[in-house]
């Protein structure tokens, strides 16, 4: 659906000053001067948040090709004369405004859903049980924000005849402006709990809060079997479809049984018996599918069909995921939804894996319902994006085989999942990155099945998303101009280097940190174009450091003589280089004492130029060494005082690490560095940083076996076994960074929700732990070494080390797989 620029004006209630662009149709909404596919009919929405004033971009969004923009206020000396400016006293309120007046237009049914968790699989369960039946409209992946709902909505358009949209709040006030844009018919609370709980009181009041949502629907599913949702509910005045096991709800439960993997469901519904049957059995899939039950039995869809679609209830992967591949390759598996604002979501994602130089995507037919003009738009968006190969798999596309066959990538077309596996190998792909979107209906598992590497089946998960969240909560924390370099060493803290280096580049760093030239060689080599310090540099480094415009730590008068020279013999001149100083930590540096002479070195040649002069802190995480930081602090700004008397041109000065950058915000100058908490380590846990856990380490139970009282485990007989006990055997061991220092009981796992001991001497491939507390255990298990419920500093903590070894030691021969969430 279109509007022209004077309807949008009028709609968020804006001052319109109009310029001499020809183009006034708006179809696209941008709030990310990243993600812009369309930049004819979009409008950039120019946000401000906490971090970042989004008008700092309207120059970048304009070259992009935008000429349509809803902004706070006019640029400074106003040079766009053929763009259109809508002028709102605040952007977001007049983004959300114009969501609300689109979504007057429609009078279908739309569904609104929210609770503490779940709301994103239900929602995507109501599309794959109800889709047969309507054109669904929905919440792109987890778009349940202040800006994602009206994302969401602005997709509503009068061809389709239902609406799936989530709520999330994280504090007071926020569901009113959801609840105006969605304005949901039909409510679904999937439940309360301890999930996004900070903004709140209490879960009482989160629960109020929540209930906003459905003021004004005509009926309001819940969970009857919670007395808090029981209680809360009966206040909204809204028709309740109640759910529990007590006699009187609207949909009894009677029982709920596994069987063979799946479980068995038995409810009453209108006095009547009824039954269905899911793939799955842990307690939140039933709870969750027995919510869609009851939308579809109010929705009327038949028992039959209830039950059949119920069956083939497929697992939601909520994360674009990206895991090595065979021959060199890399696989993103984004096909558990298609939908065209997802689709430009996994694209942007593609486009930045620059260490890959071939991008191919594998995309199946859109869901029923689609129209052909969304094929269009999908054609337009792989033009633009330039991919080098598209291969299709459905009959729509091959009837549309001419938006495809104009553009420059090569074109392969499928019929079937079924023929593109049997006429294709894993030969066809090479030194490439393959996006794989696809319906759920056309398997795209066995697609990713086939090109997946098959490897050790112990996983370091890394959750990008947490990276790009930890990243936001430093920068929040800077001084008004202060900027950023993340260290990237040691593969990315055992993250990977390139793979971290594109997110800290597609978020707009300023510098990027690694130990040796070898690494930023990799990084150049990967497409990354920010500034590199080579922080560990020598004579043989030089070639390398110039070849790929890397910018090297000069921390002693041989190593700056010898690159001086080498500059000199190459005929270069004004070449960016960092000095470093030894303020106290004793490892690298010129020292205070040094500086008359390096003054009057660097006074005297015009080779170098200095970019940066910074010093290491010995120990900013600890409050009782804070005088001695402060020491630090005065030894670097003497120095600092010196060299810029001598140069007389700015450079950047920079002294605070992780720790530093909250705890002591008065030493963060120029720049700051940031490292371990980058990564979700907060090294000084005083600051209360909201970090999330990026690396999550997993194994899987090889074998299960029964050990009786008095006899001993693994190697040397040293795990003695003082009870009839189950013992599990992992796939890991010290070679893949395990430390057997974790052995005899030192160190624990997470296995079903519980901390089970390490049994014996760790192996070098394998362990064994204690299961036999752990009741439900089972061959192939998931086992978290380290992650969300078991802390990489606790594991260091038994080890006797920190988290930057435990992280940085994980072997290169584990699996890395990447997801944005």
């Amino acid at each position: 659906m279109e509007y022209t620029i004077e309807q949008i004006a009028a709609l968020c209630e804006g001052r319109l000053v109009k310029g001499s662009t020809p183009v006034s149709q708006v179809q696209y909404l941008v709030t990310d001067s990243r993600r812009i596919s369309f930049p004819n009919t979009s409008l950039f929405i120019a946000l401000r948040t906490p971090l970042r004033d989004a008008h700092v971009y309207i120059e970048e969004v304009y070259q992009r090709g935008v000429r349509l923009f809803l902004v706070q206020h006019l640029p400074e000396n106003n040079t766009y004369t053929d763009a259109d400016f809508i002028v709102v006293p605040d952007t977001l309120v007049a983004f959300q405004l114009l969501a609300a007046r689109h979504r007057e237009q429609f009078t279908y049914p739309v569904i609104g859903i929210t609770g503490s968790n779940g709301k994103t699989i239900v929602k995507e369960w109501l599309y794959q049980l109800l889709q047969h039946d309507y054109s669904i409209v929905r919440s792109p992946r987890s778009y349940n924000s202040q800006i994602g709902v009206p994302l969401s909505i602005w997709q509503m358009n009068s061809r389709n005849t239902l609406g799936i949209f989530e709520a999330g709040i994280s504090q007071l006030g926020e569901m009113p402006a959801l609840q105006k844009m969605i304005r949901p018919t039909i409510g679904l609370l999937t439940n309360i709990g301890e999930a996004h709980s900070e903004g709140f009181t209490s879960l009482e009041e989160k629960l109020q809060q929540k209930l906003l949502l459905f003021s004004g629907a005509d009926m309001l599913f819940c969970n009857m079997d919670d007395a808090r949702i029981e209680q809360a509910v009966m206040d909204t005045g809204v028709s309740l479809f109640t759910i529990g096991h007590a006699a009187g709800n609207t949909l009894q439960i009677l029982s709920s049984m596994h069987v063979a993997g799946a479980t068995r469901i038995a409810a009453v519904y209108r006095e009547v018996e009824r039954s269905i049957e899911i793939p799955f059995t842990d307690s939140a899939a039933v709870q969750n599918a027995i919510a869609c039950w009851a939308v579809m039995l109010y929705m009327g869809v038949t028992d039959v069909d209830i039950a059949t679609r119920m069956k083939v209830l497929q697992p939601v992967d909520m994360r674009l995921q990206m895991v090595q591949a065979l021959n060199g390759s890399a696989v993103i598996n984004d096909s558990y939804s298609f939908d065209i604002t997802s689709f430009s979501i996994a694209i942007e994602f593609l486009q930045q894996q620059q260490q890959y130089h071939q991008k191919t995507v594998i995309l199946s037919d859109l869901p029923a319902f689609t129209p052909d003009e969304t094929y269009s738009v999908a054609a337009h968006i792989l033009a633009q994006k330039q991919v080098h190969r598209i291969i299709t798999i459905g009959s729509k596309w091959q009837s549309l085989s001419r938006l495809l066959t104009v553009l420059p990538a090569k074109v392969e077309q499928y019929a079937t999942t079924d023929a593109f596996l049997q006429q294709t190998t894993v030969h066809h792909f090479r030194n490439e990155v393959i996006l794989l979107k696809g319906a759920r209906v056309f398997a795209f598992e066995r697609i990713a099945a086939m090109l997946s590497q098959q490897v050790h089946r112990t996983v370091m998960e890394i959750n990008l998303s947490a990276l790009a969240h930890n990243l936001r909560q430093y920068q929040q924390r800077l001084q008004p101009g202060t900027r950023l370099m993340a260290m990237v060493k040691a593969f990315g803290y055992g993250a990977g280097s390139a793979e971290v280096a594109n997110v800290m580049q597609f978020h707009k760093v300023d510098y990027l940190a690694v130990a040796y030239a070898d690494e930023g060689v990799d990084l150049r080599k990967a497409g990354i174009g920010l500034p590199i310090l080579v922080l560990n540099v020598d004579e043989a480094a030089f070639d390398a450091i110039v070849e790929y415009n890397l910018e090297p730590e000069l921390f002693s008068f041989p190593i700056l003589q010898a690159f001086l020279r080498f500059l000199q013999h190459q005929g270069l001149q004004q070449y960016p280089v960092h000095i470093k100083l030894d303020t106290g930590m004793h490892r690298l540096g010129f020292e205070e004492s040094d500086m008359p002479a390096l003054a009057a070195l660097l006074q005297q040649q015009q080779l170098l130029m200095i970019k940066s002069v910074f010093s290491h802190l010995a120990s900013s995480e600890d409050p009782n060494d804070d005088s001695f930081t402060h020491l630090q602090a005065r030894r670097f700004e003497r120095c600092c005082d010196v060299l810029k008397d001598a140069l007389r041109y700015p450079f950047i000065r920079h002294l605070s690490n992780s720790a530093a950058i909250f705890r002591l915000p008065e030493l963060q100058y120029d720049m700051v560095r940031l490292g371990i908490g980058l990564y979700g380590v907060d090294s000084a846990n005083e600051h209360q940083l909201s970090l999330q856990t990026v690396g999550t380490l997993t194994t899987t139970i090889a074998q299960l076996r029964h050990v009786k009282a008095g006899e001993t485990v693994s190697y040397n007989r040293r795990g003695k076994i003082t009870r009839d006990s189950r013992i599990a055997t992992l796939r890991i061991g010290y070679a893949d960074g395990y430390s057997r220092k974790l052995g005899y009981g030192r160190g624990k796992v997470w296995i079903k929700g519980q901390l089970v001991p390490v049994v014996g001497t760790v192996c070098m491939d394998m362990m064994m732990v204690d299961v036999t507390d752990v009741p439900d255990v089972t061959e192939n298990d998931t086992v978290e070494i380290f992650g969300p419920h078991l802390p990489v500093q606790q594991v260091a903590a038994w080890s006797e080390t920190i988290a930057y070894e435990i992280l940085t030691g994980i072997g290169q021969r584990i699996k890395r797989v990447y997801f944005e969430e």
